[in-house]
């Protein structure tokens, strides 16, 4: 039976490892906003641009945390291509920095007094990623930063660790990405923030992995095939980071964040549409996540797209997110995953927060 755990309010606090210049810049905007009387403060903001989707949110804190004011998501595929080109197309740079204009309206009408935006994989690998960034100030306004994988693994434990189950020890916490997949090795322990023992990127994603497997999807041997193949080179992938990993305990801990374990988790409730207060913090059976996948991976393209929850975007590029995360539970097999529907933006959110706060 599906259970839900409890969040708990409390953000760990990480060393900033930004350049000088930008601790200043956002050093000085605190100091701002701290000064203001506490009934005119405004708001903060995230913005998350990932090799497949565009990810904002704007928030105001209050005594536990922070409540949301303002959020926009938008698939925008900005890898699609780039693994055979190395490059980000022109098509995916259109869609993205259509998708950042409305973010940059949100910034303005919603007075964001600090934000940081932030960039991952598809900016790291592309060629042309810095032009990318450049274009994006030019023509929005936005400041990105190509954040590192150690960087975006620990926004992403910030974001979401909360959801953890109550415990003690030893827990994994997981970012199915478009163009990456973190995971990360926490000592966790109820009511803590948790401490990472360590991480590894994977340069498998959904649209990475799904871009490099080509085969027939109206074949349904040749659909077989390629799932094997994917998890093939997943496990391979992961293969150093497994051979790290202490012995699992008894009661193994997994949380995962990602547009897979939510889409898989709304799957297994038979929801007839998407709804968050249902899936942030709901405990899977493992079992019934991986029978979902196998279920998924037989399946034509034309018929996920009849399912609740996946539709025509998602329905290309969920069977890769269901073979990273088999390949996940092969090296931490947990009996239980928990779902969370929040991570580097609220990881984002949590940080610039609680620096204000210390200089209050």
């Amino acid at each position: 039976m599906a259970q839900r755990s409890r969040p708990s309010p409390q953000a760990s606090t990480q060393p900033d490892h930004r350049p000088q210049s930008a601790r200043a810049a956002l050093h000085n905007a605190a100091l701002a906003e701290a000064a203001r009387p506490a009934h005119t403060r405004r708001s903060f903001a995230a913005i998350d641009l990932g090799t497949n989707n565009c990810r904002l949110l704007i928030a105001r804190p209050t005594g536990e945390g922070f409540v949301v004011v303002d959020a926009f998501s938008r698939i925008v595929r900005l890898g699609e291509g780039l693994a055979a080109t190395g490059r980000i197309s022109d098509a995916a740079i259109d869609r993205a920095i259509s998708a950042l204009a409305v973010c940059a309206d949100k910034l303005k009408r919603r007075h964001v007094t600090l934000a940081r935006s932030v960039a991952t994989e598809a900016c790291r690998r592309a060629e042309n990623g810095g032009d990318f960034i450049a274009r994006v100030y030019r023509e929005t306004g936005i400041a990105l930063d190509i954040i590192s994988p150690q960087e975006e693994a620990r926004l992403a434990v910030l974001g979401c660790h909360a959801l953890l189950e109550p415990g003690n020890g030893l827990a994994m916490i997981f970012d199915i990405g478009g163009g990456s997949t973190e995971l990360v090795l926490v000592d966790a322990t109820s009511g803590e923030a948790p401490r990472i023992l360590d991480w590894q990127s994977a340069p498998w994603g959904v649209v990475s992995l799904t871009e490099t497997e080509i085969f027939d999807p109206e074949n349904p041997s040749e659909r077989i095939d390629a799932y094997a193949r994917m998890r093939a080179r997943v496990s391979e992938a992961f293969r150093p980071f497994a051979q790290r990993l202490p012995r699992a305990p008894d009661d193994v801990r997994l949380l995962g964040t990602s547009g897979t374990v939510t889409t898989l988790a709304s799957l297994y409730l038979e929801l007839p549409r998407y709804d968050r207060r249902a899936i942030d913090g709901l405990i899977v059976p493992a079992e019934a996540l991986r029978d979902i996948s196998t279920r998924l991976a037989t399946m034509s393209i034309t018929e996920r797209r009849t399912l609740p929850c996946i539709g025509t975007e998602r329905a290309d590029l969920v069977v890769a997110g269901c073979a990273i995360l088999e390949c996940i539970l092969d090296i931490w097999p947990a009996a239980r995953v928990g779902v969370a529907d929040r991570g580097i933006r609220e990881g984002i959110l949590r940080g610039l927060m609680d620096r204000v706060g210390r200089i209050a």
